[in-house]
């Protein structure tokens, strides 16, 4: 990202281990210490925050390292000094309104003004504002799918002129058999939603059709309800979900599922036949909302979880795994932009081995 079009940005971050003082909160990565800032109780972009935390703890599905912004023609450049770490904000209030970390600590923010051209737009990130031009919702996995939950709640917090848009990665988690025939996932899910008494932020459509409050966490049925321009990127046989909800350890896997759950490569015509099973849930769960013109997806046959880590991800380097002849960051910002001659971006890859484009990046991070 260049420095005249910098975005505001932020990076949630949780804190799970026991704190035994505010002081032990800061990032072993940050550099000698600074004074900071802990934000009280009257500032609303805090509680809008925290708000937005308490979901991504709720998700309960692990945190995956942080993001930053880059654009496509950051590939072309040599690599510069690494940035310096950006200061870490805790939210002392956030208490009173119940959004703690794990262990109950506050919970915090990085945040970094944006300048020139990006000074009036904020990106958001989830790692799983006042007046603004443009406001974009990120996050992976477990932010991916606290930023589906929290989308179109998102939007109501910025005025109608505000363009405002959703960017889930990773986080379309789907509620399906494992091998053993249980659904671990939504058991998973069902302790998550009771433990935290989430039904306040599940999508009021699913509950009023009374469905259980468990099959309304889950990202098909939430994207019924989507009135927010978002994007849905997600592997078609992601990494994570095949080694945790289709061959979970407590499916009891034996060891030509373990090899395979590690490795696609490694998968049996019948083993790949389940994860087409996989693959056919996910497409299905999407192509049942295609009335609804604020969904667009980018769904490939790459064995991978996370694709949009910004620089620490090949979504934009020149071989980038590519559906319809369009790279993801294209695809995002066709989207994103409106260059598309539709009012969505829709693009759904085949089978896996199909996809060559794929072939470097087969291997989960």
């Amino acid at each position: 990202m260049t420095s005249a079009d910098a975005s505001e940005r932020i990076i949630i971050e949780d804190q799970t281990e026991t704190i035994h003082s505010i002081d032990e909160l800061r990032s072993p990565l940050l550099p000698p210490r600074r004074p900071r800032r802990v934000i009280g109780k009257a500032a609303a972009l805090a509680a809008t925050l925290a708000l937005i935390l308490l979901l991504l703890l709720v998700a309960g599905l692990g945190l995956l390292p942080s993001a930053c912004c880059g654009t496509s023609r950051s590939r072309h450049r040599p690599r510069s000094s690494p940035p310096v770490p950006v200061e870490l904000t805790l939210l002392a209030a956030a208490h009173d309104r119940g959004a703690v970390c794990l262990d109950g600590s506050p919970p915090g923010y990085h945040l970094q003004t944006g300048s020139g051209a990006g000074s009036r737009s904020w990106l958001i990130h989830l790692e799983g504002g006042g007046w603004c031009d443009t406001a974009l919702l990120t996050g992976c996995s477990a932010g991916g799918l606290a930023t589906l939950l929290h989308c179109n709640d998102f939007r109501a917090r910025f005025p109608q002129e505000v363009s405002v848009k959703c960017l889930p990665d990773a986080g379309f988690f789907l509620n399906v058999k494992d091998i053993s025939g249980q659904r671990s996932m939504r058991s998973v899910y069902s302790g998550v939603v009771h433990l935290q008494n989430a039904t306040a932020v599940l999508p009021k459509d699913c509950l009023l059709a009374n469905k259980d409050p468990t099959e309304c966490f889950f990202p098909a049925e939430i994207v019924k309800s989507m009135r927010t321009p978002t994007f849905v990127l997600n592997s078609a046989y992601d990494s994570w979900q095949v080694q945790n909800v289709v061959a979970p350890d407590t499916s009891s896997p034996d060891e030509p599922w373990r090899r395979c759950r590690a490795d696609i490569r490694s998968c049996n015509s019948s083993q790949i036949q389940v994860l087409n099973g996989f693959r056919k849930a996910m497409v299905d769960g999407l192509e049942a909302v295609e009335d609804n013109k604020n969904c667009s997806w980018f769904i490939d046959s790459c064995f991978t979880h996370c694709q949009a880590w910004f620089d620490n991800s090949p979504w934009n380097s020149p071989v980038a795994p590519r559906l319809g002849n369009k790279t993801l960051v294209e695809a995002v910002g066709d989207w994103y932009f409106g260059r598309s001659q539709s009012q969505v971006v829709r693009e759904i890859g085949c089978e896996y081995p199909c996809n060559p484009t794929c072939n470097s990046h087969q291997l989960p991070a």
